[in-house]
């Protein structure tokens, strides 16, 4: 197939790679084609997985699993993919079998009579409902039988033959979204026959239809949405080509975007600009300016005015837009400095960014990409004393280790970390004081201590105020230089281990087995750890998925 390992893994990212490997015995039905494979993963469900090998765009993978539907290469795709590289040596000849079946089968169709065709078609039609709907609806076109495809589409959108109660559950969603699929495909045939003007009445129906309808569908997975996308491209296609008129065109859209069911098909302005025309976008600003009148603080108004202002290039009309409705955490102004920065005006776009520091001073939380931001930019220009003064600020505010750890680089390269990190340590020790815990329930103070590399220092304060997790992280750093001291920290976590089970669990004691030996050897009592150990042994004997972590450890 042209891929090996190192290409799923990189598709699909460490854990689910590793997650992939436990399901290659739950692989079954390979089937290899010219530049595919495909297979059912059995998990939770029975997963249809399909790989692809497309030339330059290289490897990609689709599964039917939440996952996978997402987009993303799950833990399916690479037991297929694996699956595929552990059969190397079959895959030519599977490869040669699948071409000689699809050109037997295309010598065979070629050979049958009309009336042979006729009776294998009506045979499909009589087992395959999706098929009978989907031909249907090709003749109903081919004859000009507006009423019965305008019929069957809206047949298709319904979701009440899904419905329980009024109400499609998430087991019944997918089935909705492959008829609603269908009538996206519907929609674009019809456009292709040449009759986009039909097309266009039919997927707006549709969209409403699917609008009114959103709320009672539980679509966890996003398949009815994407269908539904489908529909509203099959509507942007057909404008474009029945030459729609653009007043009326803008009204619609601007009803969709600005109403209650437009969050279903996500619609985008900017899609519809060739079929809108400079007067259709005028019309579509003008009612998304009117609505922002009428409510200021109006989501759906505000993301519409946007697009269209961003569309016109017009930063200065874009700043303002923003400035109307800023947001306290500076993420609004953050917006504003890049959007001015993309426009060459650095400058100004750092002027923003300044207001937004000033703006949020007093906020719990501020946007930190927006102080990363303008750290960025006072270093380039060199002024390092600017950038420890923002980082100082914000250490104040959020005494957290990501907080120490930016104020000491910042201070570091402008030489001045020795009187800074007095100052952090003192807060971190009132704060210790007053038991402000860290992000891990342990006190930033041995944090900020264990992070600058000075052991010494934690030691002195971890007693009382640490937790388990910083003082492994303490005796981890001092095994060489406090093997006493370490050890004891060991063995206190070791007996806190023996009661829970499972494997985590028994990782974490076999980690910490290991840092017990290496204080013992650096102490020279290497038998007193052997008898220790044997009796660790003895006494959780009967726990034997335990005894084999230790053995691989080498315990």
């Amino acid at each position: 197939m042209g891929f090996g390992e190192d290409d799923l893994r990189a598709l699909a990212g460490v854990r689910s790679f590793e997650r992939g490997l436990g399901y290659l015995d739950a692989v079954s039905g390979l089937e290899v084609g010219e530049s595919s494979a495909t297979a059912v993963v059995h998990g939770t469900d029975a997963y249809e997985v399909e790989l692809t090998l497309a030339g330059d765009d290289g490897l990609s993978g689709w599964c039917d699993c939440p996952y996978g539907q997402e987009g993303n290469f799950c833990k399916h795709c690479v037991a297929v993919g694996l699956t595929v590289l552990r059969r190397a040596k079959t895959i030519p000849r599977q490869r040669a079998a699948a071409q000689a079946r699809a050109s037997g089968l295309e010598a065979w169709l070629t050979a049958l009579s009309r009336d042979e065709l006729l009776t294998l078609v009506r045979e499909q039609i009589a087992e395959d409902r999706g098929l009978r709907r989907r031909l249907e609806l090709r003749a109903a076109a081919a004859r000009s039988d507006l009423g019965t495809v305008r019929e069957r589409i809206l047949a298709l959108v319904d979701p009440r033959p899904f419905a329980r109660y009024g109400y499609v559950e998430y087991a019944a969603a997918p089935g909705y979204a492959q008829q609603v699929a269908e009538a996206a495909a519907a929609l674009r045939a019809l456009t292709a026959d040449g009759r986009a003007a039909q097309a266009v009445g039919l997927a707006e129906e549709a969209i409403r239809v699917l609008g009114e309808a959103y709320e009672e569908i539980d679509d966890s997975d996003g398949v009815v949405g994407q269908a539904a996308a489908a529909v509203a491209e099959a509507h942007v296609e057909a404008c474009g080509v029945a030459r729609t008129d653009p007043e009326r065109l803008a009204e619609w859209l601007a009803g969709q975007v600005l109403g209650d069911g437009g969050e279903l098909t996500d619609l985008d302005p900017l899609d519809y600009a060739e079929a809108l025309g400079p007067s259709g976008l005028a019309r579509v600003r003008q009612l998304a300016a009117e609505a922002l009148r009428r409510r200021p603080s109006g989501w759906a108004a505000r993301y519409l005015m946007e697009r269209l202002v961003k569309a016109e290039g017009d930063i200065d009309a874009l700043v303002a837009l923003y400035a109307q409705d800023l947001d306290p955490s500076g993420a609004t102004h953050l917006r504003i400095a890049e959007e001015l920065e993309s426009a060459g005006r650095a400058d100004e776009a750092l002027t923003w960014a300044e207001r937004g520091l000033r703006d949020c001073a007093a906020e719990t939380y501020i946007e930190g990409r927006l102080v990363d931001y303008v750290c960025a930019r006072y270093a380039k220009a060199g002024r390092h004393a600017d950038v420890v003064g923002v980082r100082r600020v914000r250490f104040r505010t959020e005494r957290s280790l990501v907080a120490y750890q930016q104020l000491r680089s910042a201070a570091q390269a402008a030489e001045c970390w020795g009187t800074e990190r007095v100052a952090a340590l003192a807060a971190l020790r009132e704060d210790a004081r007053r038991e402000r815990g860290g992000r891990y329930g342990g006190p930033v103070l041995i944090d900020a201590l264990l992070d600058d590399g000075d052991a010494d220092a934690a030691w002195r304060e971890a007693e009382g105020i640490a937790d388990d997790r910083q003082w492994e992280h303490l005796a981890d750093l001092s095994r060489e230089t406090h093997p006493a001291e370490a050890l004891a920290v060991y063995l206190r976590l070791i007996e806190r281990l023996k009661e829970p089970t499972g494997d985590r669990v028994y990782e974490h004691l076999a980690r910490l087995l290991q840092g017990a030996r290496d204080c013992h050897r650096v102490l020279g009592t290497q038998e007193t750890f052997t008898g220790y150990l044997a009796g660790l042994r003895a006494e959780l004997k009967r726990r034997r998925k335990l005894m084999s972590i230790l053995d691989r450890y080498g315990l």
